[in-house]
């Protein structure tokens, strides 16, 4: 019987990189793009509109760099022992992101991830749009996921922790059973009710009581 359900945030949490940062380098406009995804995690701009903006400097670019940015990716320190530890005590993982399913995709096979969700590219004629298809992965989504994979399985609410760095994860933190703020922003730290101070996931597994 699955006991309980841990919901991670991707970008700076489950892994050390912002993936649109490292899509921005192909573009060029990487700075840009980096001081739009400070603002917007630090709750200074709407995440959809932000999101939109910054996809659009990727217009153009050939598919190909989606492979050379999954090469660059370093999942956070102590990630597979504390999914490892997660699993090993009857728990499920999630993963839901404001990047995009092309890369969490893979990402979530290698981490041995049970759920995953994510925006995606869209993609046409082998080349980036600069939009992406289908409804944006906002607060709102986050949170509707964590409670959909919790209810799918049978978790009550109160038996979930969100883990998020960003305030478009408040959301998903506030209905959950327990909150933890990692390598977070002040919006963040401020309202979650663990605050990890360590870029070391694997330090999450006595938090947990794992």
């Amino acid at each position: 019987m699955t006991k309980f359900l841990v919901v991670f945030d991707v970008d700076s949490t489950l892994i050390e990189d912002e993936v649109i940062e490292l899509l921005a380098d192909a573009a060029g406009s990487r700075a840009q793009v980096k001081d739009i995804t400070d603002r917007a995690m630090a709750g200074e701009l709407d995440f959809a509109g932000s999101l939109i903006e910054r996809v659009a400097t990727l217009e153009g670019l050939p598919v190909s760099v989606i492979d050379g940015v999954l090469e660059r990716i370093r999942p956070t320190q102590g990630v597979h022992e504390l999914i490892s530890a997660i699993h090993g005590a009857g728990g499920l993982v999630g993963a839901v992101s404001g990047g995009f399913s092309q890369l969490l995709d893979p990402l979530a096979t290698k981490l041995k991830l049970d759920f995953k969700k994510a925006n995606e590219l869209e993609i046409i004629d082998g080349h980036l749009t600069g939009r992406v298809s289908g409804q944006i992965v906002d607060a709102t989504v986050k949170r509707d996921c964590l409670l959909k994979w919790a209810a799918s399985n049978n978790i009550e609410a109160r038996n979930t922790i969100a883990v998020g760095d960003g305030a478009n994860d408040l959301l998903m933190m506030s209905v959950a059973g327990l909150s933890i703020a990692f390598n977070a922003k002040p919006i963040v730290r401020k309202q979650a009710q663990i605050v990890a101070g360590a870029a070391n996931l694997a330090e999450l597994i006595p938090v947990l009581g794992l």
